[in-house]
């Protein structure tokens, strides 16, 4: 069995090479933004017709034909299906236009645009770049993105076919469910697994404040461009972010690792982290990355054919995991300890909300209400969160977890209901 993946690698572009990957860039950003112009005018740019008014523009333009006709198609091909999303999906905004000093170049190459030989990346007009071979391609490369990161350093992207390497076996019953905080970034039901917060850009602060002031100092005070020194500093800033963003993928990376090859049933609070921008704890919460670290854990799960569940977060703090008693009051940021009035059970505050988590995902739920109210009809919420799964494994996974039948359900009176489907308000006897 075979699956789809992407092998990066560093490139070594010349003066030369570069010049002629930002010329080739600039003309595809070209076509972008008339592609654009057009869907604002009220014209539909589908591919076809995209397709060939590229055709007409090359010929009675010589700037566009001096470069490369694959890069200029497959961004036409990237800017209709990017279209065809934005309708898709509601809430998506259309495609727009992409500014000259503030989009990074990147040029994709389908098999006919590019070859790899002695080494070097081979592009179509005889672009030649020397390629950091930091690990072998398992096959054939069917195409390639060469795109530039904010540091000025060059990658190319290579999609690739190999043999899908299996996950470690592991038993059935071996499950965990987690928490995601800020003062700990994640919180299992087996401390052994817990992430704490690694604090990597706050270790770089004083030399990112250093940087950022000589970016201050040195700036012009005038809008447009600024001087060598603006742009050295603005560089030294940018590297230190990378280099604290890199250091938490690779930490966050290897713990998801360790999650995914010791369980079966994975229980995820399914917690957004978008409204921590706006708090006092925007910049611990940004230094986490606790919404890439959760599509992280969850695309290395569906890929290694693990249970993932995701369970909506409220209610999970309020509520005991011994007896799924709810406390009357929501508990503050303050109190780490949770106490139990009904039974007495007391943990610690993230522990136990992940240990209802799990006994929700458990239970064949994603919400707390369906396990406090068992015979609700609110259970047709598990669709929300099966939909998700589907759509960040691309399809790969069947339903996790099956829809109430209608014998299961008690007939009971709504007290509102929404027509579309989407979900039913709680009801009454």
């Amino acid at each position: 069995m075979e699956e789809i993946v992407r092998y990066s690698y560093r490139l070594r572009p010349g003066v030369v090479a570069e010049r002629a990957l930002e010329s080739e860039w600039h003309r595809c950003r070209y076509l972008w933004n008339e592609a654009v112009r057009q869907q604002k005018s009220g014209l539909k740019p589908t591919f076809a017709r995209l397709g060939k008014l590229l055709t007409d523009a090359r010929s009675h333009n010589a700037w566009l034909r001096e470069g490369a006709q694959v890069p200029q198609q497959q961004i036409l091909r990237t800017y209709a299906q990017s279209l065809e999303y934005s309708f898709a999906q509601k809430g998506r905004g259309r495609p727009k236009f992409k500014p000259r000093r503030k989009t990074l170049p990147s040029l994709e190459y389908s098999s006919r645009g590019f070859s790899c030989r002695d080494g070097r990346l081979r592009l179509a007009k005889g672009i030649v770049i020397p390629v950091v071979w930091s690990r072998e391609l398992p096959g054939e490369p069917t195409s390639v993105r060469v795109h530039r990161d904010s540091l000025g350093h060059w990658y190319a992207s290579f999609v690739v076919r190999r043999e899908v390497v299996a996950a470690p076996t592991v038993d059935e019953g071996s499950s965990i469910g987690i928490d995601w905080g800020v003062s700990v970034t994640a919180t299992t039901t087996h401390p052994e697994f817990d992430l704490p917060y690694l604090g990597h850009r706050k270790r770089c602060a004083a030399e990112l404040g250093k940087a950022q002031r000589k970016m201050a100092r040195r700036h012009s005070g005038r809008r447009g461009p600024q001087s060598k020194g603006y742009q050295r500093a603005r560089k030294e800033a940018a590297t230190l972010r990378k280099k604290a963003a890199r250091q938490a993928r690779h930490d966050g990376r290897a713990w998801v690792k360790g999650v995914v090859d010791n369980h079966y049933l994975i229980a995820v609070e399914d917690f957004t982290p978008k409204f921590l921008a706006k708090s006092t704890m925007a910049r611990k919460s940004a230094d986490a990355a606790i919404g890439a670290l959760k599509r992280e854990l969850i695309e290395r799960a569906v890929r290694a054919g693990r249970k993932v569940v995701l369970v909506a977060p409220a209610y999970t703090t309020m509520t005991c995991s011994s007896c799924f008693a709810r406390a009357k009051q929501r508990l503050g940021l303050a109190e780490r300890t949770f106490l139990c009035r009904e039974c007495g059970f007391t943990d610690y505050r993230d522990r136990n909300a992940a240990r209802v988590v799990l006994a929700v995902a458990e239970r064949g739920h994603t919400r707390v209400d369906d396990v406090s109210h068992a015979h609700s009809p609110l259970g047709r919420m598990c669709v929300q969160s099966e939909r998700e799964i589907l759509r960040l494994s691309g399809g790969a996974v069947n339903r996790v977890l099956p829809l109430p039948s209608q014998e299961q359900q008690t007939p009971r009176r709504a007290n509102w209901q929404r027509g579309d489907g989407g979900c039913t308000g709680r009801s009454t006897p």
